[in-house]
């Protein structure tokens, strides 16, 4: 009994720590960029666009075509950055648990 007493306060301590760091992520920013940093862009950990920046270089005419596969390349680098941070937050949270890999949390 004194175990899964033990295990229940664990358990709430965690999801304590895990509502804190849904909200860190949340409320963090991340940059992803392409084209070698001719277009840069932040998004939210929610993953809102903040704020978007274009090299002048790409705003002809003809370029249009490049401009887009660039944005969206640029937004693909940003999500990839947010979840390999959320990623790295939630195996903090989780370091010692016996949580079959790839299992996601929250359950």
């Amino acid at each position: 009994m004194k175990d899964l007493m033990s295990m229940m306060g664990k358990m709430q301590e965690m999801q304590a720590k895990m509502g804190k760091i849904q909200e860190e992520i949340e409320n963090a920013t991340v940059e992803g960029s392409a084209g070698g940093d001719m277009v840069t862009l932040t998004m939210s950990g929610k993953g809102e666009m903040k704020s978007l920046s274009i090299d002048p270089s790409l705003l002809k005419a003809d370029e249009g075509e490049i401009l887009e596969d660039l944005i969206i390349a640029a937004h693909n680098d940003a999500a990839a950055r947010a979840e390999a941070a959320k990623a790295e937050k939630m195996q903090e949270l989780t370091a010692g648990l016996p949580i079959p890999p790839g299992m996601k949390l929250p359950f």
